[in-house]
């Protein structure tokens, strides 16, 4: 996949809804025009059941915020909206269809206010014109079969990363040496709230660690891999309900559980005041990522381009020396530091506009769901 042509001029709106914001941004071709993170009322968000009835407020909330800047979607030629709540797919962009949005509606596979994102480029899309598309959803799963295989036969991992982001690094990384995403071999590390570490093989995310599931290096609000007998006995203890514990594995584990914080900024600046205690830690969670970084090197056999380090945290020079200085030794490493999810959801509809890559078809049949032991 290489550049874009900019011949012509494209319109585009991109939408990334979240928990208590959406963020908008109007593109011509990859030149951002406007952004905006949209606040939507806590309390008033509280009062719909469920998270597809909120659609009719952020719709309004999200039209006032353009009116008061003058904005204008007449003329747009995409609008592309972040997904979610879909089978597993393969990574692209894909056209919303009535099965696409029936699933999102429904948030088919999980309940978050990503599936928000699709129900709004199509609705748009019928007022203003143009099409409707979402780009590598969280839903993209393009693991290896012997990547899914655990030591329990009833458990399988599947891909669940930073799939956006990801895809959009590999791919400008590999247009910015003159070569297409499917010619490059890479592993890319996404540091943010949560951490991704992904092998990237000639174009497919083919295994990474399981940022939902608590797997992989611990973040700032993520626990990460615990010993599995520690965590039943935790389980079982009686000192936790069942959601007390996910919640310290996917929402206030890592940084948080051991600092009280997840500002890499504020915790930086305990170190810096001594505090050696914030220091082990945020070390141990640095280790972590540079050592999951040389295991999914081994899946690409060594062969790896380069190792790019991206999200928010990927700003902290000193994290990337300590990583770098432990992962050198695999490949050259590469910082792309911040999260490019709007310009990434722009760019997915603007390849396909131009012809760089034809969009796809969403059918609702999962890439994978299980394996058939007698048919392997």
């Amino acid at each position: 996949m290489k550049g874009i042509s900019m011949d012509k001029k494209y319109k585009l709106f991109a939408i990334n809804p979240g928990s208590t914001s959406t963020k908008v941004a109007l593109f011509e071709n990859d030149r951002l025009i406007f952004s905006s993170n949209v606040s939507h009322d806590a309390s008033k968000l509280k009062e719909f059941p469920e998270i597809s009835d909120q659609f009719d407020y952020r719709k309004e909330t999200i039209l006032s915020e353009l009116e008061k800047s003058s904005i204008s979607l007449e003329g747009t030629n995409a609008f592309v909206g972040r997904g979610g709540g879909l089978v597993s797919l393969s990574g692209g962009t894909y056209t919303i269809n009535e099965t696409l949005l029936n699933h999102a509606r429904v948030g088919f596979t999980v309940k978050h206010p990503a599936i928000l994102g699709s129900q709004l480029a199509y609705d748009f899309a019928c007022t203003y014109g143009g099409e409707a598309y979402v780009v590598n959803p969280p839903d993209v799963d393009e693991f290896d079969s012997i990547a899914r295989v655990t030591g329990m036969s009833e458990v399988f991992r599947e891909s669940r990363i930073h799939a956006l982001n990801q895809k959009e690094i590999g791919i400008r990384y590999a247009v910015g040496i003159g070569k297409s995403y499917e010619e490059v071999n890479l592993v890319i590390a996404h540091i943010g709230g949560g951490v991704s570490v992904t092998a990237h093989r000639r174009g497919l995310m083919v295994d990474s660690n399981d940022i939902v599931n608590g797997d992989g290096p611990m973040a700032p609000t993520r626990a990460g891999s615990i010993p599995a007998n520690a965590l039943i006995k935790m389980c079982f203890s009686g000192k936790f309900t069942e959601k007390e514990m996910y919640a310290r594995i996917t929402k206030s584990g890592g940084l948080v559980d051991h600092l009280g914080t997840s500002d890499v900024k504020e915790i930086l600046g305990r170190i810096e005041e001594g505090d050696q205690y914030a220091k082990l830690i945020y070390d141990a969670m640095i280790y972590q990522i540079a050592k999951n970084i040389g295991a999914y090197a081994t899946v690409l056999k060594g062969n790896v381009d380069v190792i790019i380090l991206t999200g928010g945290i990927a700003n902290d020079r000193y994290l990337v020396e300590q990583v770098t200085e432990r992962v050198k030794y695999i490949a050259p490493v590469k910082v792309m530091a911040g999260e490019f999810e709007m310009e990434a959801l722009a760019s997915g509809a603007l390849r396909v506009l131009t012809g760089v890559e034809e969009a796809k078809d969403y059918t609702g049949i999962p890439v994978w769901s299980s394996f058939e032991k007698n048919a392997i």
